[in-house]
C-alpha cells in the first residue's frame, strides 16, 4: 500500500511476496473465527488471500499493462450510460493504426454481379465527440469467418449535430453469387480514445444478403463488442440513429 516500483520486476517480486502473506494469513483465519486480532495491514492483505489463482494471473497481467505505457488495450472497460452493454464476438478495442484500406472493384465477369456500398453517414448521439473515426468493412459468414479482405475507410470526412459523414465508397471484394447463404456485411464503427491510447470499437451494423438492392439503405446500430455470428444482437439506442448507405450493382 503506497509502494513504488522502479520495473516490472520488482512489482512481481511484491506480488510473489504478497501472496505468500495472503495465504498464511489465510490459515490464520481459518483457525482464528475471530478477525479482530489481526492488524490493520494483516486486514488489507486479507482479501487477496481469498482470490483463486486465476484471478491473481489476471492482476499481475492488468498491472503489466498498467507499467507498460505505448502498449495498447485489448479491452475496453468504460461504456456510455446508453451505449455500454456486453455481446458475443470480436474484443470491442483494436491496436491504433491509420486507417485507409480501401481495395479497388474487382474484375468483371459475365453474369456476375458487383456491389459498391457508399457508406454516407452515421448517426450518434455523442458523434462530434469522436475522434478520428473510420469504419471497418468485412464480409462474414454464420461462424464469423471472413469471406473477403478486410478494409478500412479513410477518417471520416467531417462531422455535424448527430452525424459523422463519410461519403466513401467500398468495392466488395467478392461476386455477390459466389457469396455462402447466410453470409452477411458487418460495419464498425472506429475512434480513437487519446487518454487510453488506443482505438476502440463504439458500435457495428450489419447487412444481410436480402437486403442487398440498389438504391438507399439505412441499418440499425447495435451494441459492442461486435456479434459477427448475430447471435445476440442489442440495440445501441432507442433513437433513431443508423447507419446510412447507398448500395449500387454492377452486372455484365
Amino acid at each position: 500500500r503506497g509502494a513504488d516500483f522502479d520495473s516490472w520486476g520488482q512489482l512481481v517480486e511484491a506480488i510473489d511476496e504478497y501472496q505468500i502473506l495472503a495465504r498464511h494469513l489465510q490459515k490464520e483465519a481459518q483457525a482464528q473465527h475471530n478477525n479482530s486480532e489481526f492488524t490493520e495491514e494483516q486486514k488489507d492483505i486479507l482479501p487477496l488471500s481469498s482470490l483463486k489463482p486465476y484471478r491473481i494471473k489476471c492482476l499481475c497481467f492488468t498491472l503489466q499493462r498498467i507499467l507498460a505505457p505505448g502498449e495498447e488495450e485489448n479491452l475496453e472497460f468504460e461504456e456510455d450510460e446508453e451505449e455500454g452493454g456486453a455481446g458475443a464476438g470480436s474484443p470491442d478495442a483494436f491496436p491504433a493504426r491509420v486507417p485507409g484500406t480501401l481495395l479497388p472493384r474487382l474484375p468483371s465477369e459475365p453474369g456476375m454481379t458487383l456491389l459498391t456500398i457508399r457508406i454516407e453517414k452515421i448517426g450518434l448521439k455523442d458523434a462530434g465527440q469522436c475522434i478520428d473515426p473510420y469504419i471497418t468493412v468485412s464480409v462474414k459468414d454464420l461462424n464469423g469467418i471472413d469471406l473477403t479482405p478486410v478494409q478500412d475507410t479513410p477518417v471520416a470526412s467531417r462531422k455535424e449535430d448527430t452525424y459523422v459523414h463519410f461519403n466513401v465508397d467500398i468495392e466488395l471484394q467478392k461476386h455477390v453469387e459466389k457469396l455462402t447463404k447466410g453470409a452477411a456485411i458487418f460495419f464498425e464503427f472506429k475512434h480513437y480514445k487519446p487518454k487510453k491510447r488506443f482505438t476502440s470499437t463504439k458500435c457495428f451494423a450489419f447487412m444481410e444478403m436480402d437486403e442487398i438492392k440498389p438504391g438507399p439503405i439505412v441499418i440499425e446500430l447495435y451494441k459492442k463488442p461486435t456479434d459477427f455470428k448475430r447471435k445476440k444482437l442489442q440495440l445501441l439506442t432507442k433513437k433513431p440513429l443508423y447507419l446510412h448507405l447507398h448500395q449500387t450493382l454492377h452486372k455484365e
